[in-house]
């Protein structure tokens, strides 16, 4: 499985993954995952938000377990991010079978649409129009860089996307959600673990800040004639360091976009997104309140106009201590291992779906802590214990 899906959006130039929503790539997975589902003799369905369902037993039935995750990316991502938990899904339910389990429940292995919110600048579309935490209005909002909209998107790739919207029925037959993640972090590799159970994720937003100056001639404008709203860009992506490092967070602009964009012009506008996550919400809003405040001070010495949007939001995920439990005490019963239980910033579907199912995150070792790069690595007996792992849970969770 894993080498069939490795090549599949893979960029030659960079090593590096661009699966993005709605793409040729997007439905080279797709097609992979349903026939991933078919192969094994699955019920496959296609929800009304575009998100791929593979089931064992009755789709309709009550207390489901489900497993799965995402496979689109960042841009110029790794393989693992997403992928390793829809490819460990689908080992895992082929070790269950070749243990000769007998489910008392049905069971699904789910792939979300647009998780990594890498073409419509939205993270985790798939599972927030899901939850209704993401309007239809909303939606239809969403464009590209090239200005295509999201329901043009999705036309064009086959979807009738009139359908789009909550699915509280779906969601309301789920029992339990159990996704399986690489690490993005260095805790597993440094504590010696193959395996952690996530307790919680850090709240996390994007913020779109827009510095609006003059353009001009690069070589003929005096220093002190000019509103150059780059100045003003770069001074706040300093000051986002400083505020996070006072913090204990992080924060980082790490996509811009410049008009007119020339090598011999001063810019008119320059446009940065800021990621920030902290371990609380007050922390959070420290730092975020503190880079605002500097950006409007360097904006006011330059002469430039700001406007500043928050374009996502995701408040602290606790998840339910009860499954999350219940994961440590099958794992130490079954596998005899003392599973780490530990916090991540980075966002999941799960994190998403927390607020209306019950849900659980298992994490694989990740040796260099590094994501969202094609350096990103599990070693393939670490990505084995996590197949086990899940196998287990699944057996504990869907058996009883």
């Amino acid at each position: 499985m894993w080498a069939e899906l490795l090549p599949v959006g893979r960029s030659s130039a960079s090593g590096g993954y661009r699966r993005f929503a709605w793409t040729g790539a997007d439905a080279d997975c797709r097609a992979w995952f349903k026939d991933q589902a078919e192969t094994r003799g699955l019920t496959y369905e296609l929800d009304r938000n575009g998100n791929q369902w593979a089931w064992l037993g009755d789709p309709a039935g009550q207390d489901a377990v489900v497993t799965g995750s995402h496979l689109d990316s960042v841009p110029d991502g790794g393989a693992f991010d997403g992928p390793l938990g829809v490819v460990s899904s689908f080992a895992a339910l082929d070790e269950l079978r070749a243990r000769g389990v007998r489910f008392t429940k049905p069971v699904a292995i789910v792939n979300f649409g647009d998780e990594e919110g890498a073409r419509f600048g939205l993270a985790c579309v798939g599972s927030r129009l899901a939850a209704g935490q993401l309007t239809v209005e909303q939606a239809h909002r969403l464009t590209d860089a090239d200005g295509v909209t999201l329901p043009q998107a999705m036309e064009r790739a086959g979807y009738d996307p009139a359908t789009i919207g909550p699915d509280p029925e779906r969601l309301a037959r789920i029992g339990a959600f159990v996704e399986l993640h690489v690490e993005q972090g260095r805790a597993l590799d440094l504590s010696g673990d193959r395996v952690g159970i996530a307790s919680a994720i850090w709240p996390h937003g994007r913020w779109r800040f827009d510095f609006r100056g003059e353009a001009n001639h690069a070589g003929t404008t005096r220093l002190v004639d000019r509103r150059d709203p780059m100045l003003s860009y770069a001074e706040t992506v300093l000051a986002a360091r400083r505020e996070a490092e006072l913090a204990g967070a992080v924060a980082t602009f790490g996509k811009i976009s410049v008009e007119p964009n020339g090598v011999n012009a001063i810019p008119s506008l320059v446009r940065g997104w800021l990621d920030s996550r902290a371990a609380d919400q007050p922390t959070l809003d420290t730092v975020v309140t503190g880079v605002e405040k500097a950006a409007r001070e360097y904006a006011e010495a330059h002469g430039i106009e700001l406007d500043v949007v928050r374009e996502s939001f995701t408040p602290v995920v606790e998840f339910e201590h009860a499954l999350r439990d219940e994961l440590a005490r099958i794992l130490g019963k079954e596998a005899d291992l003392t599973v780490p239980v530990l916090g991540t910033g980075a966002g999941h579907d799960a994190g998403i779906l927390s607020g209306t199912v019950p849900t659980a995150m298992l994490f694989v070792r990740n040796p260099t802590g590094v994501s969202h790069s094609p350096a990103e690595h599990a070693a393939e007996d670490d990505c084995v214990a996590g197949v086990t792992a899940l196998a287990d849970v699944l057996e504990g969770l869907a058996c009883r």
